[in-house]
């Protein structure tokens, strides 16, 4: 039974498809868990948005639906911890209120912004970590001022999602390197902003929220939001926090130099720790500043992660996701006849194209559910072994990963995964719970100053899912037909 007197530490996570709220104990136990599901609105093709005024109200929701759960524990936090998706566009004018729906990391309507911004600024991907991409927040902008330049005129704050809602929080404009990294603003080496960067978008320092360190506190509680919450009188810390990949590395103890993961949630991630800066913009990898002071990642970024599952149970008829995968596993006999392209929201690392979309190649009479779910599966895993290999052009070799994320519950994904990749992959305990977990972790460092590695240690090993070697070299002759197909398809998807 936990001491209704010790602290605890409540973890928000500002995701696509969800907002999700952990609250964790001192010896780093969830005691209660909600989750408020999002809808993304496309009024157009290549766009995604979603209000921020969701954000908050999903995590009203979901706070409130801890709060019953553990009312005790509750009550005893004594810190606050923000995750979110990252590079969304959140503009606001001078009472604090949102100019238009968020622009999000999916929304692909920005590639000649790209353009614009390379040549504006030579050595943009060594500053910035990257090359300009679509998804990333910089040429959103330049798109706003082009295409609706009265609006553009009228924004007091660029903000991202998850401190939106430490705005509603606290009252306070502050992000962290992690989450600002993914803006193309930030100068990553200095872990500052970038006059040339906000320069070229027309903006300046004034505009753009506080820097804080992901492990620092960044405000208090607002008086009015302690007292809904039940903390009236008490200074409720809220850190730094983290864009979501670098929470989920916080998560899971992925601190040091070398430290490697898969992140399968709506979208997915191989993201290694680095005890430096080490951009590598020509391999499309991000170099970007971790949460953690002194501390970078490389990371290869996908758009389409285990929201493919869903689209394929949806697409077949199984609203039972559960059942259709155990169905789909009793029925594996080796790699499919059938390739799936995952770029349902066009793909970042390794093609950075927009245009790209998902293809179901090879159907036949006799092609049931199960062959579609199964080659799904296969299709992320061959899109991580691509996203993989971009890293070790990037002198990053990944000899070994943990996975977090919703994906990360199907052991049979995993065995794919890591006999697809050729490498051992782990799972830790509670390692779906992502991002909010890192986000409560980050609360608990902010309030009480202990040292990250006390902290961030990596949970027990729920299992370790060595590559089947035979499975590998089938997937081997696989992967070139994969590559082949979207190089066939290329210039289709422009057209």
């Amino acid at each position: 039974m936990p001491d209704p007197r010790a602290p605890a530490w409540l973890g928000i996570d500002i995701g696509t498809s969800a907002v999700k709220v952990v609250l964790v104990d001192g010896a780093q136990a969830p005691l209660a868990t909600a989750t408020v599901p999002l809808s993304t609105s496309r009024p157009r093709p290549l766009w995604s948005e979603q209000h921020p005024d969701i954000w908050w109200r999903a995590t009203l929701d979901a706070v409130a639906e801890v709060r019953r759960a553990a009312p005790d524990a509750f009550a005893a936090v004594a810190g606050i911890g923000l995750s979110g998706q990252m590079h969304g566009a959140v503009l606001l004018d001078g009472d604090d209120r949102p100019l238009r729906p968020a622009i999000l990391w999916n929304d692909g309507r920005a590639s000649a912004e790209c353009a614009e911004l390379e040549a504006l600024v030579p050595g943009l991907g060594r500053i910035a970590g990257i090359t300009a991409m679509p998804g990333l927040t910089a040429p959103k902008l330049l798109w706003v001022r082009r295409h609706e330049p009265e609006l553009f005129r009228r924004i007091r704050r660029v903000m991202l999602p998850k401190d939106y809602v430490r705005l509603k929080l606290t009252g306070e404009a502050v992000t962290d390197p992690s989450d600002a990294a993914g803006s193309l603003l930030l100068d990553e080496a200095a872990r500052a902003w970038s006059p040339a960067l906000l320069a070229a978008c027309g903006l300046d320092a004034g505009r753009m929220p506080r820097l804080a360190e992901g492990t620092e506190p960044a405000g208090t509680l607002s008086p009015a939001v302690a007292r809904e919450w039940g903390f009236a009188g008490r200074e409720i810390p809220v850190a730094g926090g983290a864009g979501d990949a670098a929470a989920g590395a916080v998560g899971i103890g992925a601190i040091a130099d070398g430290d490697a993961f898969v992140s399968l949630g709506t979208s997915a991630q191989v993201f290694v720790t680095t005890g430096a800066y080490r951009p590598a913009p020509e391999t499309l990898i991000h170099g970007f500043a971790h949460t953690l002071p002194g501390t970078w990642f490389q990371m290869a970024a996908l758009l389409n992660g285990a929201s493919t599952v869903e689209w394929a149970a949806r697409l077949v008829g199984s609203p039972d996701i559960g059942e259709l995968l155990a169905r789909t596993e009793a029925g594996f006999r080796g790699p499919g006849r059938l390739l799936f392209l995952p770029y349902l929201a066009g793909e970042r690392t390794p093609h950075d194209d927009p245009h790209a979309r998902g293809v179901l190649f090879g159907l036949a009479p006799d092609t049931q559910p199960t062959d579609v779910m199964q080659a799904v599966l296969e299709g992320v895993a061959l899109s991580l072994r691509e996203a993989r290999d971009c890293l070790e052009a990037a002198g990053t070799p990944v000899g070994r990963a943990a996975i977090i994320g919703g994906g990360a519950r199907s052991a049979f994904w995993t065995r794919i995964i890591a006999s697809a990749l050729g490498i051992p992959v782990i799972r830790y305990a509670g390692s779906e719970a992502g991002p909010a977990f890192g986000a409560a972790r980050l609360a608990r460092i902010a309030a009480t100053g202990e040292a990250v590695a006390d902290v961030c240690v990596k949970p027990p090993v729920l299992d370790v899912t060595e590559p089947d070697p035979a499975l590998h070299a089938a997937y081997g002759d696989g992967f070139v037909r994969f590559r082949r197909l979207y190089r066939a398809l290329r210039e289709e998807f422009r057209a």
